[in-house]
C-alpha cells in the first residue's frame, strides 16, 4: 500500500489523540505449533493498518509533537545466520527506507528506551488485554517512569483504548481498501463455484476444502480469511463446524462458509447447495425462503438505511415463511416480538467486514442503530437451521454501502 496513505493514517491517528499522548501497537509474536514449529504469523490488524510492516516481535509507537520523530518502530535487527533458516528480516534500515519510520530501534532494547518515551506524556493509548505478556510489560514501563519523579519527570496517568480511535477509521473503507477487498471476494467466489462445480456424493469435505483453498491460493490469497467451513448435512447445524471430515451423501444439503484474505483483508462468503445437484421440493421450498429474505436483506443495506434494517426486514420474511410452513404458529408480529423464531434462526443477519473477518466498529451509536455510509462493508448472510431437511443458510454475500451497489 501507498507509503502516504499509511502516513495520513497515522497522522490522522495523532489529530485525534491530541498532544502530550502516545500510542503503542504490538504487532505481535509468532505461536508454536507443535516442537519447534511455529503457526504462521499474521499481524495485529491495528498495527498492520498503521505501518504495513509484516514481522513478528515488532511494536509500533506515536508519539505526537516528538521533534526527533513521531512515528517510532521497534523491530529485529538484521542477522544474516537467522535469516539463513527462517528468512528475510527488514532490520532497522527497512523499517526506515521501506516502511517510512522517523526512528527504529532495535527490539531487544525496547526496555531501556520505551519508558523515555513515555516520560511527560499524560495518556497511553493502548489495546489492553489483546497482547497479555505485552501488557505485563507496559504497566511496569509507566511505573519505571514514575519512580523518576523527584527529577521532575511526569508519567502517564490514564489509559485509553485505542480502538476509541482507530475503529472509527478502521469501519470506513477508503478506495485502496475495497480495491484489496474486491480481490478477496472475487477470489472466493471462483473457489465457490469451482466447489460447486465439482462436487459430488461420496466426496469428502476435507475434498471440497482442498478445491476451494486450492482457487483462492492460486489467484494470489496466501491464508484464509478464517477456518474454511465444509459441512454436509446435520453438520451444517454447528456453526462453526470446522472439522470437515464427514463423507457427503445423496440427497443431503452442503453449506460452504469461506473466504480469502488478501493482503490482511477479508472476504465471507457462505452458499448451501444439493451435494447431488438437485434440491428436493421440501429443500427447494426453504431455500427459496432464505435467498428472498437475503434479497431484501440486500435492498436495506444501503446509504441512509440503519444498520438494523436489514436484520429486521430479513426476520420478517423469513418468520413469515415459516408460519406458511407450519413451522411456527401464530401472527408474524408477536413471534417476531417474542423471539421464539430464534431456534430456527439464531444469529444476526450481517457483520461489519474488514480486515477482521468480524470487524471492528460500533453497530449503535449513543443507544440508536447507527445510520449506513459510504465505504461501510457487511456481510448479508440469514438463515434458517431446520434439522429435518438439513440445513439452509443464506447465499450471504458481501454487500458495499456505497451510492450504487457493488454486485461480484
Amino acid at each position: 500500500m501507498n507509503t502516504e496513505i499509511l502516513a495520513r493514517r497515522r497522522r490522522g491517528v495523532m489529530q485525534l489523540m491530541g498532544e502530550d499522548c502516545v500510542a503503542i501497537i504490538p504487532s505481535g509474536a509468532e505461536s508454536l505449533r507443535n516442537g519447534d514449529v511455529q503457526f504462521n504469523f499474521r499481524p495485529d490488524s491495528n498495527f498492520y493498518y498503521l505501518s504495513h510492516f509484516p514481522e513478528p516481535d515488532a511494536v509500533l509507537v506515536l508519539i505526537p509533537g516528538r521533534e526527533q520523530g513521531e512515528y517510532v518502530l521497534f523491530c529485529r535487527e538484521k542477522d544474516l545466520d537467522k535469516e539463513t533458516w527462517y528468512g528475510y528480516r527488514e532490520g532497522l534500515e527497512g523499517a526506515v527506507d521501506r516502511y517510512s519510520a522517523d526512528d527504529a530501534y532495535p527490539i531487544d532494547d525496547i526496555d531501556e528506551i520505551l519508558p523515555g518515551l513515555l516520560e511527560n506524556r499524560t495518556k497511553v493509548y493502548y489495546s489492553m488485554g489483546r497482547h497479555h505478556d505485552f501488557d505485563s510489560r507496559l504497566i511496569q514501563w509507566v511505573n519505571q517512569v514514575k519512580t523518576r519523579a523527584r527529577s521532575g519527570v511526569t508519567a502517564p496517568t490514564e489509559f485509553v483504548d485505542l480502538g476509541i480511535i482507530l475503529y472509527e477509521l478502521r469501519l470506513v473503507k477508503r478506495a485502496e481498501e475495497l480495491r484489496i477487498m474486491r480481490r478477496a471476494a472475487k477470489l472466493s467466489i471462483a473457489a465457490h463455484q469451482r466447489a460447486m462445480r465439482v462436487c459430488r456424493p461420496g466426496m469428502k469435505e476435507y475434498q471440497l476444502q482442498a478445491e476451494l483453498e486450492y482457487v483462492m491460493h492460486q489467484g494470489g490469497c496466501r491464508a484464509q480469511a478464517y477456518p474454511t467451513i465444509v459441512a454436509g448435512g446435520s453438520r451444517a447445524l454447528v456453526l462453526h463446524y470446522t472439522e470437515n471430515q464427514a463423507t457427503l451423501e445423496d440427497g443431503e444439503l452442503l453449506l460452504i462458509d469461506a473466504g480469502a484474505e488478501v493482503d490482511c483483508y477479508a472476504a465471507d462468503i457462505t452458499r448451501t447447495f444439493p451435494v447431488n445437484g438437485q434440491f428436493s421440493v421440501e429443500q427447494k421450498v426453504v431455500y427459496d425462503i432464505v435467498l428472498a429474505a437475503h434479497q431484501v436483506a440486500v435492498e436495506h443495506t444501503c446509504i441512509g438505511k440503519l444498520w438494523n434494517d436489514a436484520h429486521e426486514a430479513a426476520v420478517r420474511v423469513l418468520v413469515t415463511g415459516m408460519v406458511d410452513l407450519g413451522l411456527l404458529k401464530g401472527e408474524v408480529d408477536g413471534l417476531i416480538e417474542s423471539g421464539s423464531y430464534k431456534r430456527f434462526y439464531m444469529h444476526r443477519t450481517g457483520h461489519w467486514l474488514g480486515m477482521d473477518v468480524h470487524d471492528v466498529g460500533d453497530y449503535k451509536v449513543e443507544g440508536a442503530w447507527r445510520p449506513l455510509e459510504s465505504g461501510m462493508v457487511s456481510t448479508v448472510e440469514p438463515g434458517l437451521y431446520l434439522l429435518r431437511v438439513a440445513i439452509l443458510r443464506s447465499v450471504g454475500t458481501i454487500s458495499q454501502f456505497v451510492l450504487k451497489m457493488m454486485y461480484w
